[in-house]
Order: structure tokens, then C-alpha cells, then sequence
């Protein structure tokens, strides 16, 4: 099996040269692991079932014997083993070189199982499913950083590769690096639906050694997945929960649900952009209901990508989600995050997507062309408003948008004569 390049392979070798160690944490089968083994000079895996009870021993005895090996020294999975951060820290400070470990984790780890937080001797660093380009799909003539530096950058003309059809099928199947090899394509939708299976029977329980109902971690990610991409209030879904089937949680039990699903990188949730162009109340300012992966979406509703071809509405949301995973792979570095904006008025950014040095893109996510003027409208309203609010607010100005984009599943981009930019998703890389 070839490997195929991942964006967060440049991540993991600049911070391996700025670092005494490096955390990647992401989803299970993402590829953490493999995208850290090309790097590794050698590896402990505390899953291994024929070692696992002695690592785990010796963890809580004296971890630091299981540092020992040649640099950069790769720990698989080491929130089994939650002292083994600590001494990973110490021995990075005793050391005193870069690129000593590479930590990989498919759940966040509770705070007060560690002592120190590592700050300036384990860089964090997350990774999600495969974008489009790194499964080899986005033909990636368009480079999102590129047209950061150069707005001006001419896309006229160029086409995706994908149909419609296309893109809803890898929606469907989702990025997991395990599809790749599989030769049918019903075999490759079995792996998502695995995955969901998976969280709900095992994992959900498994992140912090806490029995919980499978049934309503099913119940909980369905609900989740029928708002997904809206502004959804937990009571609507604990609502939408409760009525589905002779069930009853309370809102406590659903929190605790959903910080299990965010601790094992399943929710991912996206947060509220609220400049000062609007009143305070005018903004809305709730969480975007997401998941790390489109096919989560797909799999926990039981639709098909036959079922798709004739329910574009539902499509359209799930769509957003892959523009969001992309998006997130092809900016990955520090403080590089997505917001979304939407305000009473219907004004709304269904993405905004902020790099580390301050600029900014304004981003809808349309389907087809019949939606790109009413979100191109909404773009250049979002530019006009802040744009006023400098004329006023002339002491705190607020940066403009550096660009404004509308990714699509269309079949050519271009740039309007207004400046908004239409581009197929399946034309961009990183």
C-alpha cells in the first residue's frame, strides 16, 4: 500500500524542528499513526494486545523506560497510559533537543491526569479525515493559500473533475485513509457506517472508562445529523431525542453524550464569528451544529448516495461539511480556525475562515448555480457592513475580508466582476 501524502505531513516535520515533541490528534482512522510512521525512527504501540499489559506496567512504574529508542520515537495511542505526557515533558527538558517524540491520540485526555500542559515542549496538532486533494480527487488547480496571497489571482476557466454525482458519493464514503484500497464502491460506504458503529458500541464508553447507552449515543448522533450545519439548540435535539423512540435523558446526560463525542474528535462543533457591525442581540451567537466528517452525517441517518441524488436540500448541508473538513486541511496551522456568521436579518457567511496572521475569507457553500447570487449578495453585504463600521468606528477598524468565496459543486470557477470568487471544491488544495 503506497502512502498517500497528507497536508499535515510539512506540519509534523516543521514542528518536529521547532519541538521537543509533537501531539497529533484527530479521529481514529484518520491516519495519525501512519502519517507519524513516515517520520519515526521507532514506534511503541500500547494497543498492541500481545505487549499492552507490560507497557502499561511499566508505565506505572517507571514510564520513562518506554522513552528510551531511536528519535524521533513514536508513541501510539498514549492516553492509555496518561503519565506517560509528563514523562515525555521531563525527558524532552532533560534532553534539551527537538524532535524527540511524536505522541498520536484518538481522545482528548482529562486535565487533571496530567501535571503539566506541556506548553513550549509538546506542540499540538490536529488531523482530520482526507481532504478531496489528498485522496486524489480535487484535480487541486486552484491553491487556497495562493489566492490568499494574491487575490488577484486569475481562475477563470478552470473545471473540476467531479459531477455532482461524484461529490455526493464521496460525501458518502467519507475521508477515511481505509476506503483507499477497497475496490467496490458499496464496500468503501461500509467503512463509515463501521466507524459510527463503532463510537456508539465501544468508544463512547471507552474515552473515560463511563458506561454509557449505546442506543442513545445512536439516538444523539441521528439528531445531531439532522441539524446538521443549523444553529440548533440542545433542547431541540434533546427534544428531537426524547420524541424519536420510547426514550427519556435529561439534559445533564445529554452534555455529558456530547462531550464524550467531542473528546473522541467525532463532534466538531464551529463557533460563532460576531464582529462589531451589528448589535450584540442581532448576532446570533449559538454553536454550528458539525461533525469532523460528512460520512458521520450520512452514516448515522442510513441514507445512501442513491438517496441523495434526489434530496439536494439535505445534500446541501452535508456538503457544507465537506467544505469545512477541506477547508480545515488545507490551513493547517496554529490558530488557523473556521467561524461561521449569520445574523435576525438573514445575513449569513456560512463559513469564515481565519488564518493565523489575521486575514480572513468570507465563504457560502452552494451546490448549484441557481444559490450563487443570493450567496454572493451576502457576501458583499457582510463587506458593505464592515466597511461602514470603519467610516464610524475609525479608532478600531475592523480588517475587511481579504476574500470572498463561493465554494460550489459546479463545474467551473471564475471571479464575478464584483469580486466574489466561484470555485468548485473539487478544483482546491492547499
Amino acid at each position: 500500500m503506497s502512502y498517500l501524502h497528507r497536508t499535515a505531513d510539512i506540519v509534523l516535520s516543521e514542528r518536529l524542528e521547532a519541538f521537543g515533541a509533537v501531539l497529533i490528534e484527530g479521529p481514529k482512522w484518520c491516519g495519525k499513526t501512519t502519517t507519524a510512521e513516515q517520520i519515526a525512527k521507532s514506534v511503541i504501540r500500547l494497543q498492541d494486545t500481545d505487549k499492552r499489559e507490560e507497557y502499561l506496567a511499566t508505565a506505572a512504574s517507571k514510564p520513562s523506560l518506554l522513552l528510551h529508542g531511536d528519535t524521533p520515537r513514536l508513541i501510539d495511542e498514549w492516553q492509555d497510559a496518561p503519565v506517560l505526557w509528563d514523562a515525555v515533558r521531563t525527558m524532552v527538558d532533560k534532553r534539551n533537543e527537538p524532535g524527540q517524540f511524536i505522541l498520536t491520540g484518538s481522545n482528548s485526555v482529562d486535565k487533571n491526569k496530567i501535571l503539566h500542559s506541556g506548553t513550549g515542549r509538546i506542540s499540538r496538532m490536529k488531523m482530520s479525515p482526507m481532504s478531496l486533494w489528498e485522496s486524489g480527487e480535487s484535480n487541486g488547480k486552484i491553491s487556497l493559500l495562493q489566492l490568499f496571497d494574491d487575490p488577484s489571482l486569475d481562475i477563470d476557466g478552470i473545471t473540476s473533475d467531479m459531477e455532482v454525482e461524484d461529490l455526493i458519493f464521496a460525501a458518502c464514503r467519507g475521508g477515511w485513509p481505509a476506503t483507499i484500497n477497497i475496490k467496490s464502491q458499496k464496500a468503501k460506504l461500509l467503512v463509515a457506517r463501521d466507524y459510527v458503529n463503532s463510537v456508539c458500541r465501544e468508544d463512547i464508553s471507552r474515552v473515560d472508562n463511563v458506561q454509557r447507552d449505546e442506543r442513545v449515543a445512536r439516538l444523539l448522533l441521528r439528531s445531531y445529523a439532522r441539524n446538521i450545519s443549523t444553529l440548533a439548540k440542545n433542547t431541540s435535539l434533546l427534544a428531537d431525542i426524547v420524541s424519536s423512540e420510547e426514550i427519556s435523558i435529561s439534559m445533564p446526560t445529554f452534555d455529558d453524550y456530547v462531550a464524550a463525542l467531542t473528546k473522541l474528535f467525532v463532534i466538531c462543533n464551529i463557533d460563532a464569528w460576531c464582529p462589531a457591525i451589528r448589535s450584540k442581540t442581532t448576532i446570533r451567537s449559538g454553536y454550528k451544529r458539525a461533525f469532523i466528517d460528512p460520512s458521520i452525517a450520512v452514516a448515522s441517518l442510513g441514507l445512501t448516495p442513491e438517496a441523495l441524488h434526489t434530496q439536494f436540500k439535505t445534500f446541501g448541508f452535508i456538503f457544507e461539511q465537506m467544505c469545512a473538513r477541506d477547508l480545515k486541511a488545507y490551513t493547517p496551522d496554529f490558530d488557523t480556525h473556521l467561524s461561521y456568521y449569520r445574523d435576525r436579518y438573514g445575513l449569513e457567511a456560512d463559513l469564515v475562515l481565519h488564518l493565523a496572521d489575521g486575514r480572513y475569507a468570507l465563504i457560502e457553500c452552494k451546490l448549484g448555480s441557481k444559490e450563487i447570487e443570493e450567496g454572493a449578495s451576502h457576501l458583499i453585504e457582510l463587506k458593505r457592513l464592515i466597511q461602514e463600521h470603519n467610516k464610524k468606528e475609525k479608532q478600531v477598524p475592523l480588517r475587511e475580508p481579504d476574500l470572498l468565496i463561493i465554494l460550489t459543486g459546479g463545474h467551473m470557477a471564475y471571479t464575478r466582476p464584483d469580486g466574489v470568487k466561484i470555485i468548485p471544491l473539487a478544483t482546491l488544495r492547499q
